[in-house]
Order: C-alpha cells, then sequence, then structure tokens
C-alpha cells in the first residue's frame, strides 16, 4: 500500500509542476518543471541565456543543444519569458 502511495504523489507532483520562467530560473528548477529536461540540458539553457541574452521566443529553445522541436512542444505550455 505505501508503494501506490509513493507512486500517486509522483505522479501528482509531475502534472502540477508549476509553469517557469525560463530567462530568471536556475537550472534545478528548469529541470523540475519541464519534461524531458534533466539537469545537463538545463545547465545548457542557463549557459545560452547567460553567453546570448534572454529567450525572446520559446521556439529559440532549440538553439541549445540536445533540445528539438518536439521537446519544446511537450513543454510550450510551462514556458513562461518574462
Amino acid at each position: 500500500m505505501k508503494k501506490i502511495l509513493v507512486l500517486m504523489a509522483a505522479v501528482s507532483f509531475n502534472v502540477m509542476a508549476a509553469p517557469v520562467n525560463i530567462n530568471t530560473a536556475d537550472a534545478k528548477t528548469i529541470s523540475e518543471s519541464l519534461t524531458h529536461i534533466g539537469l545537463k540540458k538545463a545547465e545548457a539553457i542557463v549557459k545560452y541565456r547567460t553567453e546570448k541574452g534572454p529567450f525572446k521566443t520559446v521556439e529559440e529553445l532549440t538553439n541549445v543543444a540536445g533540445i528539438g522541436n518536439k521537446t519544446v512542444e511537450k513543454n510550450k505550455k510551462d514556458i513562461l519569458l518574462q
């Protein structure tokens, strides 16, 4: 019974993740908030915005190594720019 409750809590948390501002959030927050974005990709997002400036569009995320159109589409509703 405990295993089921833990699994249900994990699923509920993941579904209810709050949108994240990719122009201000740290890598840990980005990786916890977006689907298929682990810590390494989140660190690449932070590095990209540090070097190139803030993201102007969500689609600009595809300029970050390892992030493609499918990943952007899956996360679009959870990404904030301002």
